[in-house]
């Protein structure tokens, strides 16, 4: 398998480009020296190349794919927040929206040399066993995670058309994620000095990745291209809320009171998710490695 330095500047094909992902891929894929060309739904003023598409206008999405004729394709674009009140639209964005673009890409003349599709963790619900590899049975516990294992299956009808990669990336934060996710909440309160937040579960552990390593093992994959693999995208290791709590505590130099609010709370929810990255260090010979601290105190920055 061929690394980027081994060829002539490629074309980078980014999905959701101007998206919270997506910006941190962008900057990772020019700095490798790709030709970068952004995809999103309501386009990218920042960005040089960006092209203004829904996933869902397969006509247009065509087009789009057409025009660009990308080397390699990173596929970011969905639906994301599991607590998204358009249960269809989650649905059409992250099934059929991705049905549309491998569509386009096996139509063109020369397909792409790889497609990253991301899938999400929250595949694996309540895995019983710990860490979580991605031989772990699917047990979707949302309308979310079942688009998204959903997706997989349906990608899966193209891999004989497409180099795909699949990703089941486990949580990840960092500086410009949406306050409606938990920690960017958490630290914003920190930053803001409140001395009260309200949040739903505090005990629910997660394996918090830092966006920056994400977007590194993205482009690590743009360059490696392991075709047809499914690949955990994540540290190893677990943190809860409460330990998130205890973190941001010591970095702003002051507890925060916590109120359990019922409607934070989701009945359906995913208690522990922590998975392994043998597969992903195999593959791509890096994984995510930033602690939780360092993570959060750049958040706390904001730089």
């Amino acid at each position: 398998m061929a690394l980027l330095s081994d060829m002539h500047r490629l074309r980078a094909l980014v999905t959701g480009a101007n998206g919270f992902t997506g910006r941190y891929v962008v900057r990772e894929l020019e700095a490798a020296g790709y030709d970068v060309v952004g995809l999103s739904h309501c386009g990218d003023a920042s960005m040089a190349n960006a092209i203004s598409v829904d996933v869902l206008d397969r006509a247009a999405l065509r087009d789009a794919v057409t025009a660009v004729a990308p080397d390699v394709v990173l596929h970011l674009a969905a639906i994301s927040f599991v607590a998204h009140g358009d249960v269809n639209e989650i649905y059409r964005v992250n099934v059929v929206g991705t049905r549309n673009l491998l569509e386009a890409l096996a139509g063109l003349p020369r397909p792409p040399e790889i497609v990253v599709l991301a899938s999400s963790a929250n595949t694996y619900g309540n895995a019983t066993e710990e860490p979580i590899s991605e031989s772990t049975a699917a047990a979707p516990a949302n309308d979310y995670a079942v688009s998204k294992l959903a997706m997989e299956y349906m990608a899966r009808l193209w891999m004989d058309k497409l180099p795909i990669v699949i990703t089941r990336p486990f949580n990840y934060t960092g500086v410009g994620q949406s306050e409606q996710f938990l920690l960017p909440k958490i630290v914003a309160h920190f930053r803001r000095g409140e001395q009260t937040i309200e949040l739903g579960n505090t005990d629910v552990s997660r394996d918090f990745a830092d966006v920056r390593d994400v977007a590194r093992v993205y482009a690590r994959l743009a360059a490696v291209r392991p075709a047809g693999t499914t690949l955990n995208i994540c540290t190893g290791v677990g943190h809860s809320l409460n330990d998130a709590l205890d973190l941001m505590a010591d970095i702003a130099g002051y507890r925060i009171n916590v109120r359990v609010n019922p409607a934070f709370a989701r009945a359906n929810e995913v208690r522990r998710l922590v998975g392994s990255n043998d597969a992903l260090r195999q593959a791509i010979g890096f994984v995510p490695s930033s602690s939780l601290r360092e993570t959060l105190t750049w958040m706390y920055a904001g730089e």
